[in-house]
């Protein structure tokens, strides 16, 4: 027999490393053989429900890191909902609609107009299906729980069916309309834009000033005066019919030197327009108030047969330009709103794709629009109109997908109301709670200021609107026909609506006086799929009787404000009277290490796919919960490298506890709370304050402050305190003494509670960790997650024990210099003598701790700080020297004693060890132990 044979070395089969690459698919094949998802359902019938609703992402490609982050998030919170007492359903949903998809499949070959709509359609739907399975299976890998088995798709009978008969009640309250006013429109799509569609981007776009002359001054101004109009979209000239100033400001009525022609211009630019245009020695013939100069009619300045009338409006601003805008109602939305105020018609001059049109004259019929620009100076110029030219720099809309400009255009279009509950709208937002608080005003101010929702897109993959049409154009949308189209819909899917005509979709029997004949015709355009997404909530959560509506809880990126968050608050508002989420929480973009967008042309993305090869999904969910989600994220390689040796730092603390626990069994070897050890009795209060700031973060979705508290528990609280002095006691005790038992409890607890604290992040670990603890629950997602206890006197004894633990830090400290003078090596062949205050030896004595043990050093002699010499340095109450101990190395607890072969059996033990030996071991005594 050697000696380490008398240790309770402890042993486990939990490996140092986890392989995850590996060993996370087969676990995550054995949750979904084994329906671990549907058993918490089960578990969970009869609780409170916590809903969070799934923002659907869109069905196209591989999941990216923004992805990851957003769902990885959704399952920590439902994970840790579903173990701490509520019913937490997860559906996930997938966006299944719209123009990228149509893209994708014009970039494979297929051309849509040289097949039927149904036939386009299949090829799209079944593209999509193939997406939503890719994705299903990139979000499974990273461990998500979730109802994979029957997600919601936008694509659904059921979902398009509901969908319709939210359209039908929002056009039961005179909230869906007809009208032709000016939208996002993207030639490069083909289709009218919403809002949310949109993003901008700084261009230079040609900036002109030019003159317009005035034919009818109103007694105001004479017959020689030209108006001074800027632009920043001289193509548009052609559609101009009006010039827009501001009641309120003064205007300069000027003539430079050497010009026959007077000028009008804003007072307040006339400095800055002067210098622009070369004037000098301007004369300031008269000043007037824009109101003054209502109705004034211009001439068009190439356009002879246009007439151009001045008007009142509140846009004008001072910041750039001249005072006079340039007003094209067909391509502005202020410039629309001021021309219906005035009875101005609304020219539209180019076509879908971008191209001008022959109303916008002959120079300019067929010309794409970016180049009528040119067109437009160059008449300018040869009228002698044109003043100056310039580059001008400001922010511009793009189609999010195409990446190309888009432009206003007025065109026929359905739009959704929002002006008719707008205030509405604003009044529920204030029931809602959000994360960060800037949500709400974000939101706010978003529908405060937004316009109608134009909600038709000229394309096919999408829900139709369900509209018909009369002999005499009249639009025709009734109760009876949309919820006979969603009954159609349910049964038989949208395609329906482009397999049949329009009078075998309608009711059997259904006349309506705008077709005497019993002729009608569908809309062709299909909805905006925002309206899709946004009309969810009645899709899933009134759909479905196990979820509940309103959500609990939106989370997604801080672009749905003007998305997701937006539509849905606007359709539910419009058929429940309330907003369809209690909470919203949004996160920021990922972006690469350096701070730019993540882009696959810029070669700067990270994809989980090959992280998980890497390292593993789960070091994915550690970053994610490391990380402040509520604004941008920076993400880089070292990221993950650094996370992964954090994950490390877990995962051989856990290895450690469970080793040392081996020989535990909880049920007849536990010491109860009031009979563990001081150390241990601390050890247990401390890990109680950490499950109760857990359960506090968890509740307030701080992943990063749990992470954080988590990792400082295991480097401070376990690594460098507790666990440095344990193996004094769990080696060294007898396997089955109060001390060791008393120590193995408290590990045990902390093992068991910190892997369920960790499921709902690291929930592959927590797993395997749960296959070495004596539990009754299959898998730790069974259980229930731990909960704080209420122990008496908690703070006093954490007060108590953060005094001890400053005494320790200057002992710490001696320790540390004397090893540095050579005093001693290790701290076991140290001898201390500590000199307290009163105070702290009281302290001391009521803790009623082993002080050597825990300083980890061979011999303590406490004494009082009255007796330390007067060259040390007390702090804290407290004095400490450093000596080598005297005595010999015991060659079991390797502790310097004196005793060491004052048992005659055992010459190379200290007293208390060969006592151990004897009562455990009496092997030894006859046979000695080897060398």
């Amino acid at each position: 027999m050697r000696v380490k044979d008398t240790l309770n070395l402890g042993k486990t089969k939990f490996k140092m490393r986890g392989n995850l690459p590996v060993n996370e698919k087969k676990r995550e094949d054995v949750w979904f053989e084994n329906k671990v998802y549907e058993q918490r359902q089960k578990l969970n019938e009869g609780k409170p429900s916590f809903v969070l609703h799934d923002g659907p992402p869109y069905a196209n490609g591989n999941i990216h890191m923004g992805h990851a982050m957003n769902k990885i998030s959704k399952d920590i919170i439902v994970r840790y909902k579903s173990m701490n007492g509520f019913r937490a359903p997860y559906v996930p949903g997938w966006d299944t609609h719209g123009l990228p998809i149509e893209a994708q499949l014009a970039k494979d070959g297929y051309d849509r107009k040289k097949m039927s709509t149904s036939e386009f359609r299949k090829l799209c739907r079944d593209y999509a299906l193939k997406q939503v399975d890719k994705q299903r299976e990139d979000f499974k890998r990273l461990g998500v729980s979730a109802e994979w088995d029957n997600p919601y798709l936008t694509l659904k009978p059921e979902f398009e069916a509901n969908e319709i008969k939210t359209f039908g009640e929002m056009a039961e309250k005179g909230l869906i309309y007809r009208g032709k006013k000016p939208v996002f429109w993207s030639w490069s799509s083909e289709s009218a834009m919403a809002e949310a569609e949109v993003e901008y981007h700084d261009v230079t776009s040609p900036s002109a000033f030019y003159a317009e002359k005035v034919i009818d001054g109103k007694g105001v101004l004479d017959d020689d005066t030209y108006m001074v109009v800027w632009t920043t979209t001289p193509w548009t000239i052609p559609a101009s019919e009006g010039i827009t100033i501001d009641e309120g400001f003064d205007y300069s009525v000027v003539q430079p030197s050497g010009e026959s022609r007077k000028f009008v211009v804003a007072s307040e630019l006339l400095s800055g327009v002067s210098e622009k245009f070369g004037w000098s020695d301007v004369k300031v013939l008269k000043t007037v108030k824009g109101r003054e100069l209502d109705r004034v009619i211009a001439q068009h300045p190439y356009i002879e047969d246009r007439k151009i009338v001045t008007m009142l409006g509140d846009f004008v601003t001072l910041d750039a330009g001249t005072g006079l805008v340039h007003t094209a109602p067909g391509f502005g939305e202020d410039d629309f709103r001021i021309g219906q105020q005035y009875g101005l018609d609304i020219l539209v001059p180019v076509d879908d794709k971008g191209y001008m049109t022959a109303e916008a004259g002959p120079d300019f019929e067929g010309v794409f629009y970016e180049d009528a620009n040119q067109i437009s100076i160059d008449k300018l110029k040869e009228k002698d109109l044109l003043l100056n030219y310039m580059p001008y720099e400001h922010s511009y809309p793009f189609d999010w997908r195409t990446k190309k400009p888009v432009i206003f255009r007025a065109t026929p279009q359905w739009f959704a109301s929002v002006d008719k509950i707008r205030d509405q709208i604003l009044k529920v937002i204030d029931d809602v709670k959000f994360q960060p608080d800037w949500g709400q005003k974000r939101l706010y101010n978003m529908i405060r200021d937004r316009g109608d929702w134009v909600i038709s897109r000229q394309r096919v993959w999408g829900v139709p609107l369900p509209i018909f049409y009369g002999e005499d154009g009249t639009p025709i949308i009734t109760k009876e026909i949309t919820d006979h189209i969603a009954d159609l819909f349910l049964k038989h899917g949208s395609d329906i609506w482009f397999e049949k005509t329009a009078k075998e979709l309608l009711p059997d029997g259904f006349t309506s006086e705008h077709s005497p004949n019993g002729e009608f015709t569908k809309e062709s355009d299909i909805m905006d799929v925002w309206f899709d997404s946004g009309s969810s909530h009645q899709g899933v959560l009134a759909e479905r009787d196990y979820l509940t509506y309103p959500a609990d809880l939106y989370l997604e990126g801080s672009d749905q404000y003007r998305g997701w968050f937006n539509s849905s608050l606007i359709t539910s508002v419009a058929v429940s009277g309330h907003a369809p989420y209690k909470e919203v929480v949004s996160q920021g973009f990922t972006l690469d290490g350096k701070g730019h967008k993540m882009s696959k042309s810029l070669g700067n993305t990270i994809v989980p796919a090959d992280i998980i090869k890497q390292m593993g999904a789960e070091i994915i969910r550690l970053w994610v919960s490391s990380i402040d989600s509520s604004s941008d994220v920076r993400v880089s390689t070292e990221n993950f490298v650094k996370i992964s040796d954090a994950y490390k730092k877990i995962r051989n603390t856990v290895r450690y506890l469970l080793a040392n626990t081996s020989d535990y069994d909880p049920k007849d070897n536990r010491v109860e709370f009031d009979k563990l050890r001081p150390e241990d009795r601390y050890m247990a209060v401390k890990f109680n304050e950490l499950v109760k700031t857990i359960h506090a973060d968890y509740d307030k979705y701080d992943f990063i402050d749990i992470y954080k508290v988590m990792m400082n528990f295991i480097i401070n609280d376990l690594s460098a305190f507790y666990l440095d002095f344990a193996k004094d006691v769990v080696y060294i005790e007898p396997a089955d003494s109060l001390k060791r038992r008393s120590m193995q409890t408290v590990f045990y607890d902390i093992v068991v509670g910190l892997t369920k604290l960790m499921t709902p992040i690291l929930p592959h670990t927590a797993e395997e960790i749960w296959e070495y603890l004596d539990e009754p629950e299959e898998f730790v997602q069974l259980s229930e997650m731990t909960k704080a206890q209420d122990y008496t006197g908690e703070q006093e004894l954490l007060d108590q024990w953060d005094q001890f633990k400053k005494i320790r830090s200057h002992v710490l400290k001696a320790l540390e210099e004397a090893r540095d003078a050579k005093v001693i090596g290790k701290s076991m062949e140290a001898a201390v003598d500590l000199y307290l205050d009163d105070a702290d030896r009281k302290l001391v004595d009521d803790l009623g701790i082993d002080v050597r043990l825990l300083l980890i050093v061979s011999q303590v002699n406490l004494l009082s700080i009255d007796e330390s010499p007067s060259d040390l340095t007390v702090q804290d109450g407290c004095a400490v020297t450093v000596s080598a101990a005297k005595g010999t190395v015991c060659d079991r607890c390797r502790m310097t004693k004196e005793d060491v072969g004052s048992d005659s059996d055992f010459d190379n033990l200290c007293a208390s060890c060969a006592k151990i030996v004897k009562d455990n071991y009496p092997e030894a005594v006859e046979s000695g132990f080897e060398e």
